[in-house]
């Protein structure tokens, strides 16, 4: 029904993944310790519990299988055909009867070794018969393998099927393909319907909502359908024929009058013709699209005369385009009279309709009492003729299109007008900082002004370029020199030092210090003669690394032999005799990893080898709960 959800469907592992679950489970939650010298019932007591535990995993696992995947007999008709257009209904049961069988199966071997298990009288009997039985357990479900693999294929198309309630207000749309049924639900609905140039290219049912006149509509897009018999028709078709055989809705029959489509005007009819009999007792609506292209009084007189046939039967004509939104709604004014129509004409209607009854106010007193309008508004009104009405604001804002903006401080009353576009105070600290202004500050800052007015007419600020003296002149021009050759140097610093590391030269000109200290002397630097100048620091810092250089030769060249022939090598030092060294290098050899000669897999290759099952790979437990996993 409408509240089934395929959604919630569990998940069917494949066959490996399924015995993996089944056996760890059994291996964590049973005891997993016997001995020898156990009475002979403790023993038998300890692989039943094995076998038991295994069928009732086994089974609660089928049964939850079972139990999620819809029953056919169960379903509406339109589920239930949809299903056996898209997964065959035939095989859909024989999956589903085959895995009933293996949990019968699995419950009957589990109940002949439970019986065999009290015979036997060894822990190596009873370990075999478990052992055995879980293998015939094994066996039965990997026969399984292929229809487990198609009900999780099932499980996961069904999932993805839209969530369609046939018992609601439904809107269906059927027609030939490509001609604008799928454009026509993304105008009324925020369904995402893909739209292509060419036919077919809706595959499946999609479904979307719309609200209109305060009802809820569910508007179902269905695949085109070509104009041939019914058992020629194929998986795709099948689908929009399954919706109008099985889903009581408002019909929306879409044909192109401008035959875009790639059928004429004729075939359409004649489909509509062969597939009439499905709307059989259900409201019926024909729309002719893309009138954008051609107009129906711009057809031919022959197809005119179809249209024409089609209302006289009876049967409503609209025209639309879902390209200019011509019409769209329109069909769906003529979609809710219809229903009205359909509703008022039912047994339903008729039955409620008998129980209403509407109540007619009378007059107590026959005084008549118009509406109380003051004079302030008649006198503003439109229709008293003696002023025009107040411009509103959307008034302005049609007037102004793009250019218009909100100004919703005009209309501030304050006692001062001039006010309005002041900047209003900030917030700091949760405090209006307006609230901490001295309200004194206009009075201080016009004593201010007055001040410096004063100050300037009595030409305080005049003389600070004159009385600059020539020695201050001539100090800020060597001043502005410096600074000149400062960034010079820097520049010039930079650019060799990208080109190569800064170092003297050991071949040209020398440079001498002092006339380097007498030049910058000049130019009003105090450079200070006690530290070390930066030549000499360049040329300690070459002589350093010269040394260091012939160091790493003198290292590096292959020396004499200089330990003592009387002192032992060092792999033998501490050794008693040579016995005592050959077992040493011996355990070496041992210690160190073998070479790959080979060339297997290793632990280099990082990559973890599962040799092992799940149920053997995971730990032991002692009996209790296991939630915590």
């Amino acid at each position: 029904m409408a509240a089934y959800n395929f959604k919630k469907i569990t998940v069917v592992p494949p066959v490996k993944d399924f015995l993996d679950i089944v056996l760890s489970k059994t291996q964590r939650q049973t005891p997993t310790v016997v001995h020898r010298h156990y009475k002979i019932s403790r023993i038998r007591g300890f692989y039943m519990r094995k076998i038991k535990f295994t069928v009732q995993t086994f089974r609660d696992k089928l049964t939850m299988i079972l139990n999620d995947f819809p029953k056919l007999d169960d379903l509406h008709p339109f589920y239930a055909d949809l299903l056996n257009i898209l997964y065959d209904k035939d095989h859909y049961k024989l999956a589903l009867g085959q895995i009933n069988t293996a949990r019968r199966l699995v419950e009957k071997v589990g109940n002949e070794y439970v019986t065999l298990m009290k015979r036997g009288d060894t822990l190596y009997r009873c370990k075999q018969m478990k052992r055995i039985a879980l293998g015939r357990m094994c066996t039965i479900m990997e026969r399984q393998k292929r229809n487990l693999e198609y009900l999780e294929q099932v499980r996961q198309h069904i999932s993805r099927l839209p969530s369609i309630d046939p018992n609601t207000r439904t809107l269906l749309i059927c027609g030939f393909p490509n001609v604008g049924k799928s454009s026509f639900i993304n105008k009324i609905t925020r369904a995402d319907v893909e739209v292509q140039p060419y036919a077919f290219t809706t595959k499946s049912l999609y479904v979307g909502h719309t609200d209109f006149h305060y009802l809820r509509w569910q508007v179902i897009d269905t695949p085109g359908i070509l104009d041939r018999p019914l058992e020629e028709r194929n998986a795709i078709e099948m689908q929009a024929i399954a919706a109008l055989a099985h889903i009581h809705a408002v019909v929306l029959y879409i044909m192109d009058v401008s035959e875009q489509c790639g059928e004429s005007l004729e075939n359409q009819f004649h489909l509509f013709e062969s597939i009439k009999p499905m709307f059989a007792n259900k409201p019926l609506l024909i729309v002719c699209n893309k009138i954008d292209v051609i107009g129906i009084n711009e057809l031919p007189a022959e197809k005119q005369k179809i249209l024409k046939e089609v209302e006289a039967a009876g049967i409503p004509l609209l025209a639309m385009s879902t390209l200019t939104e011509d019409g769209v709604m329109d069909a769906c004014e003529r979609l809710l009279e219809h229903r009205k129509i359909h509703s008022s004409l039912s047994k339903k209607f008729t039955d409620l309709a008998g129980r209403l009854h509407v109540a007619m106010p009378v007059k107590r007193d026959q005084k008549a009492r118009p509406p109380c309008i003051p004079e302030s508004v008649l006198q503003r009104n439109i229709i008293a003729g003696d002023t025009k009405r107040r411009k509103l604001e959307r008034d302005i804002e049609l007037e102004e299109g793009d250019d218009y903006n909100l100004d919703l401080r005009k209309t501030w009353d304050l006692h001062n007008p001039e006010e309005k576009y002041d900047v209003i105070p900030e917030i700091w600290n949760g405090k209006n900082i307006a609230d901490f202004i001295d309200p004194e500050i206009m009075r201080k800052l016009e004593e201010l002004e007055k001040e410096e007015e004063l100050r300037e007419n009595a030409g305080l600020y005049d003389n600070d370029e004159e009385s600059d003296d020539d020695d201050m002149k001539e100090l800020r021009k060597t001043a502005r020199k410096i600074r000149e050759k400062r960034q010079i140097i820097v520049m010039e610093s930079r650019e060799k030092r990208r080109v190569e590391k800064s170092r003297m030269p050991r071949t040209g000109r020398k440079v001498n210090p002092n006339e380097m200290e007498e030049e910058l002397g000049k130019l009003g630097v105090d450079f200070d003669s006690s530290k070390e100048t930066n030549f000499a620091r360049l040329r300690s810092r070459s002589a350093s690394r010269k040394a260091l250089k012939r160091k790493r030769e003198e290292s590096a060249k292959p020396r004499s032999q200089t330990r003592s022939l009387s002192r032992p090598p060092r792999d033998k030092s501490g050794m008693r005799d040579e016995v005592m060294v050959k077992k040493a290098k011996k355990v070496a050899r041992k210690a160190q990893h073998p070479q790959n000669l080979s060339a297997k897999k290793g632990e280099g290759d990082r990559v973890i080898l599962n040799m092992k099952p799940k149920h053997l790979f995971s730990g032991k437990r002692k009996q209790g709960k296991t939630t915590r996993r």
